[in-house]
Formats: structure tokens, sequence, C-alpha cells
């Protein structure tokens, strides 16, 4: 899934869309992806300029939305009507290595449980190979007029 399908799933524009592509995906399982980390992304002039590092609250925010196109490409009742991926909550948040300009952070969501629209998945974030960041988040599927 390239990001021109990713833009149609998800509401995010620039520059808060944190997934450019989705190179696994098993419905109802498991997704991965990732996000090219360029220097002239704006959280960077400020975040530190001496020591550009990515805001760790954007790496959870990757890993919500690769987790949200994991929940969505798994609703069978998505292409009936509308729908939006909704962040719900976060737990056992830990961050292991900065990410920094010219990474490639590797994303990848496996799904925990579901109860009707309601997912909990488990996130990660690698660069490398290397674990930076991972998170258990609860999403839900609404319809997008709510």
């Amino acid at each position: 899934m390239e990001v021109r399908e990713i833009l149609t799933i998800l509401p995010h524009r620039y520059p808060m869309v944190m997934v450019d592509r989705v190179t696994e995906l098993v419905p109802g399982e498991r997704i991965a992806g990732h996000k090219c980390v360029a220097y002239n992304e704006p959280w960077f002039q400020g975040h530190f300029p001496s020591h550009p590092i990515m805001p760790g609250v954007l790496i959870v925010e990757s890993m919500v939305q690769i987790g949200g196109l994991l929940a969505h490409a798994s609703d069978p009742a998505r292409a009936e009507q509308p729908k939006v991926v909704l962040f719900l909550g976060i737990d056992k948040a830990r961050f292991r290595r900065p990410v920094v300009p010219g990474d490639r952070l590797d994303l990848s969501a496996t799904a925990l449980q579901r109860r009707g629209p309601v997912w909990k998945l488990r996130g990660e974030a690698r660069v490398d190979g290397n674990l930076c960041a991972e998170a258990e988040m609860l999403a839900q599927v609404a319809d997008a007029s709510r």
C-alpha cells in the first residue's frame, strides 16, 4: 500500500501523516510498514536544534496510525460507509533509542484482541532492526459521520 492509498484511509495530512508505505498486511492479525524520517520535518526545528530527535509522542503516533490501518483493513463493513479509526488509549509505552533524521522507522502492529469495533494492538518501531519504541494501543473503527 503506497501513500496515495494510505491517504484515502487516514484523515491525517502533512505534517501529521506518519506512515509512508505498508509493506505487509494480514487483515485481523498484523501489519508492517515504514516512515522515512527527513531532516526538513517541522518538529526538528525545535526538537532539538543542535541535536534533532523525533519526539516520542510522534513515534507513538506512527505506531497508532499503522495500527489504525490494520483495524480499517480488517473491518469487513468498511466499504458500506466511510469509516475513521479513533485512538482510544495507550499502555506500556517504552522508548529504547532515539530516532533521528535519515532513519527509516520500521513500524509494525499486531492485533492482541478485538471486541466489536474496538481493537487492542501491540505496536513496535524499529530502526535498522533495533527496537526504538513499543506500546499497547486501543483503537476504534467508527462511522466517519460521527
